[in-house]
């Protein structure tokens, strides 16, 4: 079996057929061709179209897709379902209209392996979401299993985070920490006053 790709590590270059709802046709998401973009990537993996807590997650996204697109975020949605279905369930299901981003088919769930969001048993893939930088870096990871669905509140502040640090990488991102806040700079004044300098 193929190894997953870890956080730290770049991500090879991969592409989805997708279904793109702001536009109502087919096209082609592809890794590369975002990161020449200078653009992030946020992967949203679910278990598949016409299930429960799947569009309820699909839906909290959808209502933060502009923040997202705002920190230069481009959303793919991943099942292993093909594009033709993405069609039909957006049309279908009414949690769906707020949903623009793309909507990736992974029907040989190679997309879904390269993670380790793939449940071998069931051949489905988990509830992972995935953060890769514009270098093509994989900076944040998190899978839920079938029954938990995400926040996407916490998606979009994983990404401000993501993108302050990309800007400042000499400092950090304290616990909850949100936009305008402080960050710690690592180093050996901090060590063991971690509280004295969040306090000033």
């Amino acid at each position: 079996m193929e190894e997953s790709v870890m956080v730290g590590q770049v991500v090879p270059n991969f592409s989805l057929e997708v279904y793109d709802p702001a536009k109502t046709m087919f096209s082609t998401f592809s890794l590369e061709k975002t990161r020449n973009m200078g653009k992030w990537t946020v992967l949203i993996f679910y278990p598949g179209d016409y299930t429960f807590v799947c569009p309820t997650e699909l839906a909290d996204v959808g209502r933060r897709n502009q923040e997202l697109e705002e920190t230069g975020v481009v959303v793919v949605s991943v099942s292993r379902d093909s594009k033709f279905v993405h069609l039909a369930w957006h049309r279908e299901e009414k949690l769906l209209k707020e949903v623009s981003y793309l909507m990736g088919s992974d029907p040989t769930g190679q997309v879904s392996r390269l993670f380790g969001a793939l449940d071998e048993s069931t051949g489905l893939a988990l509830r992972g979401t995935f953060i890769i930088n514009p270098e093509g870096k994989l900076v944040g990871s998190e899978i839920n299993f079938y029954n938990l669905g995400r926040n996407a509140e916490e998606l979009v502040r994983k990404m401000k985070a993501n993108t302050y640090l990309a800007k400042h990488p000499e400092e950090a991102c304290p616990a909850n920490w949100s936009s305008g806040q402080k960050t710690l700079k690592p180093g050996e004044a901090l060590v063991g006053r971690v509280a004295d300098a969040l306090a000033h």
